[in-house]
């Protein structure tokens, strides 16, 4: 990873998909991107202002199940004896910004607010001590979970794969040092109100764990995300309800939510 932090975007700019970089408050569009060499070309605006998209482009999304012990005491669950993982599909991915979607099969959505990982290079079999050079960045993620369906179902597939269920951005920040990832706060606030916060020295495993250990079954792609686990305080979304999800040195991510498809 680069020495100094840069905070990409992806972004709509003339009828395009591009890469563009957050200077202040401004998004330059660049030629290239954050997986190799890259040059400012115009200047889109306001960040606010702007299309954005999710910051990758994930073949996988794999996600971790109780991370923190706090949170697997609220769900009266064991904290596992190594990493538990599951699988989002790309479908469910939803840009800042954009608007969570309730499901008519649930009765309880939820949000889970994470610290999110994405893949810089093919990898397989990776050391713990080796697995970070891997990591391209980090980003906001919120890993929505319809709780009902995931007890009923006995398996997650359905109740983390609704489309909408994984909200990712604003920003892809690389350069940031495996150091400064350990011991970050996570929150997750509903209509302003906290909701969510915990620190990711927190985490079971660490970020550089759970890299190596996906990669031990698993080749990883370049863009691949690795969602880290969420802290205690997960709680029901409804209608009408703005969820962000802030890490700490990264941004804020914000969507809106509305009910009553499927």
């Amino acid at each position: 990873m680069s020495q100094e932090p840069v905070r990409f975007v992806r972004l709509v700019f003339e009828g395009r998909e591009v890469w563009g970089v957050l200077d202040g408050g401004s998004v330059q569009v660049i030629e290239g991107g954050p997986y190799g060499c890259w040059e400012p070309r115009a200047e889109a605006g306001p960040l606010d202002s702007v299309e954005l998209l999710v910051p990758a482009k994930p073949t996988k999304i794999v996600c971790i199940g109780r991370n923190y012990q706090a949170h697997a005491a609220e769900l009266d669950s064991e904290v596992p004896a190594e990493p538990l993982l599951f699988l989002k599909p790309p479908s469910s991915l939803l840009p800042h910004g954009e608007t969570i979607v309730l499901p008519r099969q649930s009765q309880r959505v939820d949000h889970e607010a994470e610290l999110a990982l994405v893949i810089g290079k093919r990898c397989r079999n990776l050391r713990v001590d080796e697995a970070w050079n891997c990591a391209l960045g980090v980003t906001c993620g919120n890993d929505v979970t319809a709780r009902d369906l995931q007890w009923r179902d006995e398996q997650w597939t359905r109740a983390k794969g609704f489309d909408t269920f994984c909200p990712l951005g604003p920003v892809l920040v690389t350069g940031i040092s495996q150091e400064y990832v350990r011991d970050v706060t996570v929150v997750c606030r509903v209509n302003g109100e906290v909701r969510q916060r915990g620190r990711t020295s927190s985490m079971v495993f660490s970020a550089a764990e759970l890299i190596a250990f996906a990669s031990s079954f698993m080749t990883l792609e370049p863009g691949d995300v690795l969602m880290t686990g969420t802290p205690a305080g997960v709680g029901p979304l409804t209608p009408g309800d703005v969820v962000e999800v802030e890490v700490e040195g990264v941004g804020v991510l914000r969507n809106l939510v509305i009910g009553g498809e499927g």
